[in-house]
């Protein structure tokens, strides 16, 4: 248990410091299946300096670490060619409108095969499928003519399979490709061969009958499978194109007095920007004049708008509701929150889950086993198949290789993990990587930190209590915020705000003093003024009599009392003014949060150093049975620890800075982040709506998420054990039943689009 926590200690607090590694995503052209993202991942692993290399079959994008000085781009598109795929370096720098017409263009060009393939096919099929070819003209009945109809199909509109095919054979690695270049070039061969020599044919006993139809349906239908799969896997990849179309196109700076629109790649730091009513905030920045309310859902989630003044900083692609303000930027470009948003969505989709390396691990040895089944299906049908015995074994082959192809197995995970991340992104859950979202479905404990996460982490002054008829509220509030003024301790400065917000003249104030562990003392109009805890008062000799009772009922619910006195110049004794409260109030989603957890049976710890009544005080107002109180920020790791120790998968939802030991000794760490800090870097999530609700939701997310996965890899899994069976003919000696390669390949199509179609029903769950 050390030992992991060691590691996860360093791999999420000094990764970024410790490693030199380059990380690098580009775009690869050409997969199709599981197998084509093992042999990339093979040959990317083999190249010098390489630590590390993921492919994505959804995303079509590779992740790869690598040492720059041992290893280039060069290197690197080098192996992903020598496979038989093709690199694309240059996507990330080409604009969003120029990589979507060029996914049209390669969308179009595959409706073009398709169409040719399946007009042709059909019209094949017309000619040469018993009792329907009585119905068609000769001329298709003619078997040259079929030849000259199939010939375009089989080397234009499968040219890939063989491109794909051949580059994988000369590196001894097998995939999808490999099989379906086998089996259309099986079925086209033999009919090649029966129009040719049509005696030698009938002299073997076999009747004269070619099957180019099989051949070009079947290739017309994969290609329209990938067609529809393509289609599909852009709605997965929805989320991203949303947040990028956030980003504003321009910004008016205001320059040498002059406001002019610029486009937003030349906005530079420190420009002052206007920000009017109803546009887009261009960057991050912080507000200098004005003030306005401004939507934050796109970033953070949150419906309602949030007021903004001078000081407070905006974020770029929110929106402006209201009023006009000038900002000062301080993020640009990458730097952005929704540029980090949008690089951290991006990996998160194309990082694996662990359960994906089932799938890895099979689609590593399937093609192998397929093209020996096949050999084997051929023998057996061949030596055994009695009248039309080679057909037969022709036939069951093609139906083997075809109905074989791994699509569904490679597409079942990532297409899954690209909706369930792209769908927490949505709702202001940031999503590390796959890992993370399939570990917090099996978490059944959580541990909340208190300041800062379960509360706001600013004090308040909640009560206010007259005990001299002398004085009213306010000017309690006045005289303490007055002599607090010269105090440094976070109590004073929720005393001042308060007196700020009630729009109060502070007086000035001599002599002033902290007493440590105590209060603050100091004189105003000739009178003494003393501010402070019980220790205080009785230092003093000031009586509290029947206000024990007030201050003790105050300090169960989780408050800290001072008490205020004051004392003329010529008295002997302070005189009891009033008592002011201040506690570091809970978050408003804190109960809600908590409640939500606990009806998904996950039970709800909360952490903390304060003393044990005031941490169960707060804790039972929110709903927390365990509090773990008077715990030193450096022993919250070890109590993360004892928690696991127990057999629990425990959470630690923190503020992702001072609670970074036990954030990285949890099984998923939850950060409250802003989205911009190193909380983002040292967390698995991080939820940048800062909502407590949506820890909830996170779970609930990956729960649903891996409902899914699992979905589709049983259905994946599933297909291929059932059908491939029956492609060999396990059901002919019992119903004479044998599968029609045709409806091998619909079969085939139709199990991609349906794993992809299970994926994206994800985007209408309610978490």
């Amino acid at each position: 248990m050390e030992l992991k926590v060691a590691d996860r200690i360093t791999d999420k607090m000094y990764i970024m410091a410790q490693n030199q590694d380059e990380k690098k995503f580009f775009t690869i052209k050409g997969m199709h299946c599981a197998s084509c993202v093992n042999v990339l991942e093979r040959s990317l692993k083999k190249v010098p300096g390489v630590s590390l290399a993921s492919v994505n079959l959804a995303t079509e994008q590779a992740t790869v670490s690598f040492d720059p000085d041992r290893c280039s781009d060069s290197h690197l598109s080098e192996a992903v060619n020598s496979v038989g795929y093709q690199a694309d370096f240059l996507a990330a720098a080409r604009t969003d409108e120029v990589l979507e017409n060029e996914k049209k263009q390669e969308l179009k060009a595959l409706k073009r095969k398709v169409f040719l393939s399946l007009v042709l096919g059909a019209l094949i099929l017309w000619g040469s499928f018993p009792g329907l070819m009585k119905t068609a003209p000769m001329l298709l009945q003619n078997f040259w003519v079929q030849l000259i109809l199939a010939t375009p199909v089989q080397f234009w509109a499968g040219y890939g399979f063989y491109r794909a095919a051949i580059l994988a054979l000369k590196h001894r690695t097998a995939n999808m490709d490999t099989l379906v270049a086998i089996g259309t070039s099986v079925a086209y061969g033999y009919s090649v061969f029966v129009t040719v020599l049509p005696d030698m044919v009938q002299k073997a006993g076999i009747e004269v009958a070619p099957y180019f139809d099989t051949a070009s349906i079947i290739i017309g239908l994969i290609l329209l499978g990938r067609y529809f799969e393509a289609r599909a896997k852009a709605g997965t990849s929805e989320a991203i194109k949303k947040l990028i179309g956030l980003q504003a196109k321009t910004a008016r700076v205001i320059k040498d007095g002059k406001e002019q629109d610029i486009p937003i790649d030349q906005v530079q730091i420190g420009d002052i920007v206007r920000v009017r009513p109803g546009e887009k905030i261009p960057v991050d920045g912080i507000i200098v004049e004005g003030e306005s309310s401004i939507d934050e859902a796109m970033i953070t989630g949150e419906s309602i708008p949030v007021d903004k003044a001078a000081n407070d900083t905006v974020v770029g692609a929110t929106i402006n509701k209201t009023g006009t303000f000038t900002f000062k930027t301080t993020k640009v470009g990458q730097e952005t929150m929704l540029a980090q948003i949008i690089k951290l969505v991006q990996e998160a989709q194309g990082s694996k889950a662990p359960i994906q390396r089932i799938a890895d691990l099979i689609s590593s040895y399937f093609v192998p086993i397929v093209l020996m089944l096949a050999i084997a299906t051929f023998v057996v049908w061949y030596v055994f198949g009695g009248d039309q015995s080679l057909l037969k074994a022709l036939l069951n082959t093609v139906a083997v290789l075809i109905i074989a192809c791994p699509c569904a197995m490679g597409l079942a995970t990532p297409t899954a993990i690209m909706v369930g991340t792209g769908k927490g992104a949505e709702h202001g859950i940031l999503i590390k990587d796959a890992e993370s979202l399939e570990i917090a479905h099996k978490i059944n404990t959580i541990i909340f930190d208190k300041t800062g996460t379960l509360t706001k982490g600013q004090p308040e002054v909640t009560d206010i209590l007259v005990v001299s008829s002398k004085y009213q509220a306010t000017s309690i509030l006045q005289i303490a915020a007055s002599l607090e003024k010269g105090s440094e301790h976070s109590l004073a400065e929720a005393i001042v705000k308060a007196a700020e917000e009630k729009q109060l003249a502070l007086n000035q104030i001599t002599n002033f003093q902290a007493i440590p562990g105590h209060g603050v003392e100091g004189a105003m109009n000739n009178q003494k003024i003393i501010l402070g805890n019980r220790r205080l008062m009785e230092k003093e000799g000031v009586l509290l009599n029947n206000q024990i009772s007030k201050i003790e009922e105050l300090e169960s619910q989780g408050k800290t009392v001072m008490v205020l006195a004051l004392r003329q110049a010529q008295d002997q004794s302070f005189g009891l003014a009033g008592l002011i409260a201040v506690a570091d109030v809970l978050k408003e989603s804190a109960a809600e949060g908590v409640a939500a957890l606990q009806k998904l049976a996950i039970e709800v710890v909360m952490i903390t150093g304060d003393n044990e009544r005031t941490a169960k005080a707060i804790a039972r107002s929110v709903g927390i049975a365990r509090v773990l109180a008077e715990v030193l920020p450096g022993q919250k790791e070890a109590e993360v620890r004892k928690i696991q120790a127990g057999g629990k998968k425990v959470a630690m939802v923190g503020d992702g800075i001072n609670d970074a030991p036990a954030l990285a000794a949890a099984d998923v760490a939850i950060a409250m982040g802003s989205g911009t800090d190193v909380a983002i870097e040292a967390a698995d999530i991080t939820l940048i709506n800062k909502d407590l609700k949506s820890v909830a939701s996170a779970i609930t997310l990956s729960k649903k998420t891996m409902r899914t996965i699992k979905q589709n890899l049983f259905w994946a899994f599933g297909y291929n054990i059932i059908l491939i069976p029956v492609a060999m003919g396990i059901l002919y000696p019992f119903f004479h039943i044998l599968l029609n390669p045709i409806y091998a390949s619909v079969a085939m199509a139709s199990s991609s689009i349906s794993v992809v179609s299970n994926s994206l029903l994800l985007k209408n769950k309610k978490i």
